[in-house]
């Protein structure tokens, strides 16, 4: 049973905890304020959904101590959520009780504090760990709705992702290194993502009859949590797969292979270590976007991602007609709807994919790495990696994948 109480000038809700106490809330301006709060909190313990208001004197950061003690996930996304935490979520929320995060205060930091500095895509995801966590405070019996929750922030709509033609991706591969080379042409071939090549290692890599990456679920995956390299699960379990490839890619990696008899790691920096995404981002893949007017390399498009590839792996293989069942478990798409339940690859499907990837190399260009001149060349061109000798990719060491490697590039 909850009562009202003229205080002074105002008025104060009292009720009775099932522990006996008497807990008092006050503030009201109005008596009609007072007994619809008082109302409120008869229907809630009626229904059984009443929630013991000192519970939601816990801080946030109580709280994320505790949900961060009982979660548990992988490093690299324990690494983003602790980032999200500790750049975002707690330096505009330390200090507050749960039951005093309003939905109007939450709306307020995405739109004022969040939105004019990050991404929409980093916005979002920080709004959903958000939620989350409070959601999880709901589910604790801490307080009795997430804020986070119906709050609509609306966001633009993602401009379209480029992708690149056959003899963009030649043009892009051939102004790299050999092993960047080869690294972006098979990205561009399979549509695998960057840590899936970054981590591929030759146990995993079959150049027989039947040639094939398969991403492996334990380490399939190379990633870099707190600035250290580590191999480890792929990004979902749809991501476990077998990637099949087309005559001339196995063809290339046999010969990228016998230039490198060593090495653990199918691609791997000048100096053997590891690629780090930054750096390759940086040294290899902007400069070869902006092209070198001495050299006749017109600039091509600079908005392109490496992830690009995996969109023009995809755009190609919608041009050339592959099912949608194929191209999803080809890219490691999770399965999303009732149709894709009920679709399955078959050999015939693997088998027509490979005769056209193979087609649009022979028909629209092709790069590969010349011994014979040290550098990678195209149909169109002579040699266009600029090296005078094809740089040394033999790893110095057997550089251990939890270290934090010096030479990775």
């Amino acid at each position: 049973m909850a009562w009202v109480e003229k205080r002074g000038d105002g008025f104060r809700v009292r009720y009775r905890l099932n522990d006996g106490t008497i807990f008092t809330e006050n503030g009201f301006a109005t008596q009609q304020d007072a007994d619809n709060r008082a109302a409120d909190v008869e229907s809630d313990q009626r229904r059984r959904q009443f929630t013991d208001p000192r519970l939601a004197q816990t801080t946030i950061d109580e709280w994320i101590r505790a949900w961060s003690d009982a979660h548990r996930v992988g490093d690299v996304t324990w690494a983003t959520y602790d980032s999200h935490i500790r750049n975002h979520i707690l330096p505009r929320w330390s200090g507050t009780a749960l039951g005093d995060i309003a939905r109007i205060a939450v709306k307020g930091w995405v739109n004022k504090t969040l939105r004019p500095n990050l991404a929409d895509k980093s916005v979002q995801d920080i709004l959903i760990l958000f939620s989350m966590i409070l959601g999880e405070a709901v589910d604790e019996g801490l307080i009795g709705a997430n804020p986070c929750r119906k709050l609509r922030i609306s966001f633009d709509d993602r401009p379209e992702r480029p992708h690149a033609t056959t003899d963009e991706v030649d043009a892009l591969a051939g102004r790299m290194a050999p092993d960047a080379g080869m690294l972006t042409i098979t990205a561009a071939y399979t549509g695998l993502r960057w840590g899936e090549l970054a981590g591929l290692q030759w146990i995993r890599t079959y150049l027989d009859d039947d040639p094939r990456i398969e991403v492996d679920p334990e380490f399939g995956a190379l990633h870099e949590v707190r600035g250290r390299l580590e191999l480890g699960s792929p990004k979902t379990p749809a991501s476990v797969r077998t990637v099949h490839l087309p005559p001339v890619l196995a063809d290339q990696l046999a010969g990228h292979r016998e230039r490198n008899p060593d090495a653990r790691f199918v691609f791997t920096g000048a100096d053997g270590g590891m690629h780090r995404r930054s750096n390759f981002r940086r040294r290899v893949w902007l400069p070869a976007l902006a092209g070198d007017e001495e050299r006749g390399w017109t600039p091509l498009n600079q908005e392109m991602h490496f992830h690009d590839l995996r969109h023009t792996h995809e755009t190609w293989l919608i041009e050339d007609k592959v099912p949608r069942i194929l191209r999803l478990v080809r890219l490691g798409h999770k399965r999303k709807d009732t149709d894709d339940l009920y679709s399955h690859v078959t050999e015939v499907m693997v088998e027509e994919m490979l005769v056209v990837l193979q087609r649009r190399w022979e028909q629209d260009g092709g790069w590969t790495w010349d011994d014979s001149q040290g550098c990678g060349v195209t149909t169109s061109d002579s040699c266009v990696w600029s090296g005078r000798r094809a740089p040394n990719l033999l790893p110095k060491h057997r550089w251990p994948v939890d270290e934090n490697h010096q030479q990775a590039i």
